[in-house]
């Protein structure tokens, strides 16, 4: 193998230097002056009247700027001497079979010594393993190089020396000691002697002769032959690989630690209504993914009534999972005041700047009254709410009602879509219907026509919204889905919701009238006795307070689930009762306490026209 030839492959810098450093040596230098020159300057000597011609001291002076630069060349090491040094594996192969004609000595310190003119297949099986033959086979077709990145490479093969200690020698001298390797296969040519066998290559500069044993005569060139081979260069980058493992396992714990964090934040158990039928998905980005901030929530409001919540803090990681954490249990505090929608969000925006002011979220709120038919809600930035009919028809909410929560400086507004008996609701976030190579109403609008051919329960409906979208667990994105369902009662179902109100006009008759129709009510529905005089006891304790503190119009209206009776008296006064203690000399202000007292719970809340309601609740017997 020649090098002469390799130079011709060096990079350009390189090539320019050893010109020039060829040139220098090539220069003519001018011939010495006779006799050291005729200047004593010129011979070193000190000029002195004596004559005496003693050496002169010997003057530093500097270089001329147009002298030549004395640079060393690579003219005189052999291809041994320099892959001989390199800390790398490196195997040289000729022909179509890949004889072998040269391994360094890190190749065999790894692997073993290789006999020269063996073909790859058979000797280097270690190539075999990592599937470079084929890789090779195309490098000496094409003249072009190829690479295969982080290849596992053990001692004396690709494979696991079992019961080997990491300094064990392993079969064919080599160490079993395990690393990765990144291989390149370079094409190379080699001059082979024209008349020598085929098993026999010249892997350095030296002198073949035709003969074996035999030594070129002196002056005699031997004739030679070009031949393509490969060079096969494995650089060892174990290190890197392992620090590259390592950030992998660390960003793998974080996640872990943020999905945990997340899957802890959200409800571990649905609240399931009287009236609804409710189930969510929530699933986490793929595993290269950072968690992000999705959440859902269902709150039950009491008389009947019910909050559903979806949301997603921008950003990943924990942090988005913390945010999301503290929005969530805001808006379960909120609720609790029994706010419209658009006030829950007013508050919650400006939590939202508190806690973050650099991250902001999405938020639907919608409130559910099975007494009005209707979804009301507000939503902060965040994707539509698609409500199906019992007919199959879907239809869109209408568009945000204000900005994205941590904005500020904007007055959120309420909104209503019907939702009656038969009817199914569907909340999600945009990790559901956004791609990144479409917009995303483009995905909303996919959404609606899945939704539109959904049947069966609320998590039969999630689970195929999810598969119909291409969701998967490689899926770049968080996805929170939210399926309620309004189902029409029929049969005995029926027979277990009950409705009945009366409209109250005042005057000292309203009291008696409210416990007469409250006692015919309830003893309709066949409720036992102790049961019926607590509901009737809590009737005429609201109509009286209604009396004494509300202004007209007002109503008693009870009802009854599978699970709970609800007594709520409304009248046109914003004034919200507040349970007090009653002194013993006070004639009033004991009815709330009262009610408090016997009921399962109690509330209150300003209606939307104007004006408030208050109601209480009383558990059902089970069967």
């Amino acid at each position: 193998m020649n090098f002469t030839r390799w130079s011709a492959r060096l990079p350009r810098t390189q090539r320019r230097t050893g010109a020039r450093a060829d040139r220098a040596a090539r220069r003519p230098q001018p011939a010495p002056t006779p006799g050291g020159g005729s200047v004593p300057a010129a011979r070193g000597e000190r000029a002195d009247p004596a004559g005496r011609g003693e050496p002169a001291p010997a003057a530093v002076t500097a270089p001329e700027p147009d002298a030549p630069v004395a640079v060393p060349t690579l003219d005189g090491l052999s291809v041994h001497d320099v892959l001989g040094q390199v800390p790398a594996l490196v195997a040289v192969v000729y022909g179509p079979d890949h004889r072998i004609a040269y391994t360094n000595d890190a190749y065999a310190d790894l692997f073993g010594r290789r006999a020269p003119g063996a073909p790859a297949g058979q000797a280097l099986p270690e190539l075999t393993e990592l599937g470079l033959l084929p890789l090779m086979d195309q490098v000496l077709r094409s003249g072009k190089p190829r690479t295969v990145k982080s290849r596992r490479v053990s001692a004396a093969g690709t494979g696991t020396v079992p019961g080997s200690e990491p300094d064990a020698v392993a079969p064919g001298g080599g160490r079993s000691r395990h690393g990765y390797y990144t291989f390149t296969c370079s094409p190379i040519e080699m001059t082979l002697p024209a008349t020598a066998r085929p098993a026999v290559a010249v892997a350095a500069d030296s002198t073949v002769t035709t003969e074996p044993g035999a030594a070129a005569e002196p002056g005699v060139a031997t004739a030679t032959a070009p031949v393509r081979g490969v060079l096969v260069f494995g650089a060892d980058v174990t290190d890197q690989v392992e620090a590259a493992e390592r950030l992998r396992a660390s960003e793998r714990l974080q996640r872990e630690a943020a999905v945990t964090l997340q899957r802890s934040l959200l409800p571990q158990e649905l609240e399931q209504p009287d009236d609804l039928r409710i189930a969510a998905t929530y699933q986490p980005g793929g595993t290269e993914t950072a968690v992000g901030g999705d959440w859902y929530d269902v709150i039950t409001l009491g008389a009947g009534r019910t909050a559903l919540v979806i949301g997603d803090v921008m950003g990943r990681g924990v942090r988005a999972a913390a945010v999301m954490g503290q929005l969530r249990t805001a808006v379960r505090a909120y609720a609790r005041l029994d706010l419209p929608p658009h006030e829950v969000l007013q508050l919650l925006d400006g939590l939202a700047a508190e806690i973050d002011a650099n991250q902001i979220a999405t938020c639907v709120y919608a409130v559910h009254d099975p007494n009005e038919g209707r979804l009301v809600y507000a939503s902060a930035g965040h994707l539509p709410i698609l409500v199906r009919d019992q007919d199959g028809t879907v239809r869109r909410a209408a568009e945000p009602t204000g900005p994205p929560l941590g904005t500020g400086g904007w007055l959120h507004t309420s909104g209503s879509v019907p939702f009656g008996p038969g009817a199914s609701a569907v909340l999600y976030t945009d990790g559901l219907v956004e791609r990144r190579d479409k917009d995303i109403y483009d995905g909303v609008g996919a959404l609606e026509r899945v939704f539109a051919g959904a049947t069966g329960s609320p998590q039969v409906m999630c689970d195929r919204l999810i598969r119909a979208l291409g969701i998967t667990a490689e899926h770049d994105d968080d996805v929170a889905v939210l399926v309620l369902q309004h189902p029409a009662r029929t049969g005995h179902d029926a027979e277990l919701f009950h409705n009945a109100a009366l409209e109250l006009l005042g005057g000292v008759e309203a009291a008696p009238r409210a416990r007469a129709f409250a006692s015919g009510v309830l003893a309709s529905w066949r409720f036992p006795t102790e049961l019926r005089d607590l509901g009737v006891l809590a009737a005429s304790e609201l109509v009286a307070n209604s009396l004494q503190h509300g202004t007209p119009p007002m109503r008693l209206r009870l009802r009854r689930t599978n699970r709970r009776l609800i007594i709520e008296v409304t009248d046109g006064d914003e004034h919200l009762p507040r349970r007090r203690r009653a002194e013993p000399v006070d004639e009033a202000g004991r009815g709330i306490s009262i009610v408090a007292t016997i009921a399962s719970s109690w509330g209150c809340r300003r209606t939307p026209g104007g004006g408030k309601a208050v109601w209480c609740e009383f558990a059902l017997p089970a069967d």
